[in-house]
């Protein structure tokens, strides 16, 4: 069940992040240091991989602190799209890797440059492939609880990390068969498999940050409740919009004119209520109760 409580939220969040950036700063050296003692440039280049992961694992620690931040006179409406400019970010930075990667494979065959690692690079490979696919479910799980984009985009930035040591550790297998161009060819299908990634993160921030609408199912609940509700006469100019995780509301209601103040907002208050309840984002909702005109028509 998603989580409505922002602070909650952040704690698994900074959790999560921080098991990565524990496991980054492991893998980081383990493949640097195994690829200088066994001189494979491919084992260097998914070294540097990691170090990126490391980067962004504190971009996301950055990002979920300010995008929690309470609003304020300068953001009346929070601080959610901080979170959405941190997820472009990271999905930015996987795209440059994606083509530093192709590029590198490309011109090394190219240039004709075989590579046969040994047995040790193997090793290193697979446990960064087993630890880093492990990570990745974690976080994709504690992403889609929480809502956030930001942690979802550093979820895949683990996932892209793991595909990497997968075209490492092929390219060491088939090097050891006699082929030195195995790993080249794994490592420019991983690139390609990236991008997709990242251009999917980059695309949904960048459509959050025009000011879209809510998604079309939670825009339906919202529909449904205001239909079912039995103190209004009808509800129009409904309007949403995304926040990083939250969601903001407003909708008017028409309502009997001879109703009091008190009892129209409490109808208010009910509805605001119901939507909540059906909603698995949190939501800021604001209803604008109207006096029913042809109510007041009728003698």
């Amino acid at each position: 069940m998603p989580l409505q409580s922002i602070s909650e939220k952040q704690r698994k969040i900074r959790s999560i992040t921080l098991w990565g950036v524990l496991l980054n700063i492991f893998l980081m050296a383990l493949k640097l240091v195994s690829g200088v003692l066994i001189r494979s440039s491919a084992l260097i280049a998914d070294g540097i991989h990691s170090l990126s992961d490391l980067a962004t694992d504190f971009v996301v620690l950055i990002g979920a602190r300010l995008s929690s931040r309470p609003a304020d006179k300068t953001h009346p409406y929070g601080h959610g799209k901080l979170e959405t400019i941190a997820s472009i970010l990271i999905a930015l930075v996987l795209l440059v890797i994606s083509f530093g990667l192709i590029w590198s494979a490309g011109l090394a065959i190219y240039q004709s440059k075989h590579n046969y690692p040994g047995y040790m690079l193997l090793v290193v490979a697979f446990v960064s492939v087993v630890s880093k696919e492990i990570l990745f479910f974690i976080t994709r799980r504690i992403s889609r609880i929480t809502q956030s984009t930001l942690l979802y985009a550093n979820a895949w930035h683990h996932r892209s990390d793991s595909l990497s040591s997968l075209a490492v550790l092929i390219g060491g297998v088939v090097g050891l068969l006699g082929w030195g161009h195995a790993d080249q060819v794994a490592t420019i299908v991983v690139g390609f498999m990236i991008i997709g990634v990242a251009g999917k993160i980059l695309f949904d921030g960048l459509i959050e940050l025009s000011e879209h609408s809510a998604d079309s199912e939670s825009i339906q609940k919202i529909e449904d409740v205001l239909s079912k509700e039995e103190g209004i006469s009808s509800w129009h100019a409904l309007r949403t919009r995304k926040l990083g995780a939250e969601l903001f509301i407003d909708v008017h209601v028409l309502v009997d004119p001879a109703l009091s103040v008190q009892k129209s907002h409490d109808i208010s208050m009910e509805i605001e209520a119901k939507i909540k309840k059906e909603l698995s984002n949190p939501s800021n909702i604001l209803v604008h109760v109207e006096p029913d005109i042809e109510k007041m028509r009728k003698p």
